[in-house]
C-alpha cells in the first residue's frame, strides 16, 4: 500500500514536473517571440519618433525664417528712416502702361548731373510693370529746392526695332519726402516722350 502511495506521489510529481516544464517551455517560447517582435518594433518606433522630430525641427525652421524676414523688413524701414530723413528724402519710381507693347530693356537715371541709378529689366520685372506695378529705382537725400532729373530708356517696339528715349524734368523738393513717378508711356511707338509726375 505504501509502495502504491509512493508511486502515486511520484506520478503526481512527474506530472507536475511535466506540466511545469511545459509551462516553462511555453513561457520561454512566448518570451522569445516577444523579443523578436520588439527587435522589429523598436526601430519602427524610433523611425516614427525621428520623423516627428524632423517635422518639428522643420516647423521651427519655418517659424525662424518668418521671424528673420519680419525683422529684416523692420530693419530696412529703420535704416531708411535713419539714412533718408523725410526732410531730405527723394524717391523715384518707374512705371509702364499696360497696353503699351514696348519691351523695356534698361533705364538710366541722372539727378543733378550725377548718375544715381541704372537697371536692366528681366522678363518677370517687365511683366510686373506691364501689369500696373511700379518699381522704386532710387531713394536718396537731396536738399530742399529745385532739382534736375534726366532719364534715358532703351527697349524694343512692337516692330522689334530698338527705341531710345530721353526726358528731363525739373522738380522742387519741399520739406516732406519727395516722390516722382517716371512714366515710360511715351517710349513706345507714337510716344511723345517720357512722362513725369510729382506725388
Amino acid at each position: 500500500m505504501l509502495k502504491s502511495k509512493e508511486f502515486a506521489s511520484e506520478s503526481w510529481l512527474t506530472k507536475l514536473g511535466v506540466r511545469n516544464y511545459k509551462v516553462f517551455t511555453m513561457s520561454r517560447a512566448i518570451c522569445g517571440l516577444l523579443c523578436i517582435g520588439l527587435q522589429f518594433a523598436v526601430p519602427a518606433v524610433a523611425e516614427e519618433v525621428s520623423r516627428e522630430q524632423i517635422k518639428g525641427i522643420d516647423e521651427q525652421v519655418q517659424e525662424i525664417k518668418k521671424d528673420v524676414l519680419s525683422i529684416s523688413s523692420e530693419l530696412k524701414l529703420l535704416e531708411e528712416k535713419l539714412l533718408y530723413p523725410s526732410n531730405t528724402q527723394v524717391s523715384l519710381f518707374v512705371s509702364l502702361p499696360g497696353k503699351d507693347k514696348f519691351r523695356l530693356d534698361s533705364v538710366e537715371v541722372m539727378l543733378d548731373g550725377k548718375a544715381v541709378a541704372t537697371h536692366i529689366y528681366s522678363f518677370k520685372e517687365l511683366e510686373a510693370l506691364q501689369a500696373g506695378g511700379m518699381q522704386r529705382i532710387y531713394t536718396g537725400n537731396v536738399q530742399t529746392g529745385e532739382h534736375l532729373l534726366k532719364v534715358g530708356s532703351i527697349g524694343k517696339g512692337a516692330d522689334g526695332k530698338e527705341r531710345r528715349q530721353t526726358g528731363e524734368y525739373r522738380f522742387k523738393k519741399g520739406i516732406g519726402p519727395g516722390l516722382v513717378e517716371i512714366n515710360l508711356a511715351g517710349a513706345g511707338e507714337g510716344g511723345n516722350g517720357i512722362g513725369f509726375k510729382d506725388w
